[in-house]
Order: structure tokens, then sequence, then C-alpha cells
């Protein structure tokens, strides 16, 4: 299992100098943690801040492991209430780019 700061660096690692998001996203880990990324900024920044985005994403870190591992589906996680929603839905469709 992997702790909040590999997870960052790897989501550092994902998003890039320019992730194309042009929003702000952030995933909330239902207790165990908070990634920010700063999409609208060049280059993005991933942290660990708890501040307003325009896109939150709730879902356990298991899951969020699983989705980035490619072991779920998010269209599936989405429909099963693993993966949470909130704002704009346009900027969660974008980060099927980042998953990849």
């Amino acid at each position: 299992m992997s702790d909040l700061a590999t997870i960052t660096e790897q989501m550092k690692t994902r998003v890039g100098e320019n992730s194309g998001l042009g929003a702000s996203v952030k995933f909330d880990f239902k207790g165990d943690g908070i990634v920010y990324v700063d999409g609208k900024s060049v280059p993005n920044v991933v942290s660990n801040e708890d501040k307003p985005a325009d896109c939150t994403i709730k879902i356990a870190k298991d899951d969020f492991i699983a989705l980035g591992d490619g072991k779920l589906n998010p269209t599936t996680a989405f429909m099963m209430g693993k993966i949470k929603v909130e704002g704009n839905m346009g900027v969660a469709m974008k980060l099927q780019t980042i998953f990849k």
C-alpha cells in the first residue's frame, strides 16, 4: 500500500509540467489525506493542501491506487459509488488522460 507522499510524487510525474487540465482538482481520500492539483498554473503544482478546487473527487486511497494501476475502471468505480465527483464534471473527464 502506498503512503500519501508516494501518491503525491506519482501524481507529480503523471501531471508533468502542463497536464492540459486548465483547472484545479482535489482528490479527497476520505480522511487519509488530500492531493491537490493546480492545473491552471504552468508548471502545474501538486500538493497536499486542502483548498477549494474546480472539481473534488472523493475516493478511498486503495481505490485510487487501483485506478492508477489500471485495476479499477473509472466508469465502473463511479457507477458503483466508489468515486464521488463534486463540481465540474468536465474536469473529471479530462483526468482520464492523466491516468492512461
